[in-house]
């Protein structure tokens, strides 16, 4: 018919974008990445998983080996212990003896404070600079006790550790969008769940009165790229609340949400994968980041509804 050629294609199915993006993992992403999408979307088992991230697993009962791919070396680094959470959170398996060490480990490493540093005195990437005694920062404690709480893990290490998240968290007049990233995930994990939700109330206040998150991704030119984030280095209203019962997902509209997830979708890149809006720390380490950022973004994206159920997991129970 007449006119044809200037209608726009038709966005993806569901079902093309989970293919075009198993496709992209199979051809690019670790063992870890491969198996965890086997398991969230195939079916797969836990066990491989669990395997795979195993190989990061250090003496010292932390995670190393690049494991989060900015920070290379074997060295094991806060930064690594909460990507392990994750997959372990994921897995229903943060319990038992390997806790156990780990906890032992962050007992070990973290600063007078009682709280983690974000990086040791050690080769690391070039925009996280540190000096010899580097302090505990949110950005690095937050994430781990979130997730240490939400499992129902108890250890001496996390009575000091919750402490510097409340008081951190509490007292957050300026930020930038991962700190307030890592106060999520402290909040969604916190036990004290009327605390969290009035510390998340004044949080989401703070992002929208800052501009943190793009909600509007169609003016995204309008919104401040923080210092020493990378030009279009942005984060959305998709990257604070990850999952629908996360107490960010209260900070934004129905509408801004449905923007922002569409834009997620959207952004899916025609080999199968999602960017990674980040500098390039490492040779490697933006390749290997692709693979992670592609699993997020479907994850999310599954959470919502946007894509089939398939072989979805239950998530861990949250905090009563």
């Amino acid at each position: 018919m007449p006119g044809d050629e200037a209608r726009a294609p038709s966005p993806p199915t569901a079902g093309a974008v989970l293919a075009r993006a198993e496709q992209f993992i199979w051809l690019t992403a670790r063992v870890l990445e491969q198996r965890r999408f086997a398991f969230h979307f195939l079916g797969g088992d836990a066990d491989p998983v669990d395997a795979a991230l195993g190989a990061y697993l250090g003496g010292d009962g932390g995670y190393g080996h690049a494991l989060d791919p900015d920070l290379r070396g074997p060295l094991s680094r806060p930064l690594h212990t909460a990507h392990a959470l994750r997959v372990l959170d994921s897995l229903g398996r943060c319990a038992g003896q390997r806790i156990e060490r780990l906890c032992g480990h962050l007992t070990r490493v973290s600063a007078p404070d009682g709280a983690l540093p974000v990086v040791f005195p050690a080769p690391h990437a070039p925009h996280r600079p540190v000096g010899d005694a580097p302090p505990g920062e949110l950005l690095a404690t937050g994430p781990v006790v979130g997730v240490l709480h939400r499992n129902r893990v108890w250890h001496a290490w996390l009575f000091r550790a919750t402490e510097f998240c409340w008081d951190r968290v509490e007292g957050l007049r300026h930020s930038h969008p991962y700190e307030v990233q890592s106060a999520v995930a402290f909040l969604d994990g916190a036990p004290d769940r009327a605390r969290a939700a009035a510390a998340a109330d004044r949080l989401g206040r703070l992002v929208r009165e800052r501009g943190l998150a793009v909600l509007d991704p169609a003016r995204r030119a309008r919104y401040p790229v923080f210092p020493g984030y990378a030009p279009g280095e942005q984060l959305f209203p998709y990257d604070f609340a990850r999952r629908p019962e996360s107490l960010a997902r209260g900070w934004f509209t129905d509408e801004e949400m449905a923007r922002a997830l569409a834009f997620l979708a959207a952004r899916q890149r025609p080999d199968g994968g999602w960017p990674v809006p980040r500098r390039d720390r490492a040779p490697g380490s933006s390749l290997e980041r692709r693979p992670i950022a592609t699993l997020e973004a479907l994850l999310t994206l599954r959470a919502y509804g946007c894509l089939p159920a398939g072989a979805n997991r239950p998530a861990p129970v949250p905090p009563r």
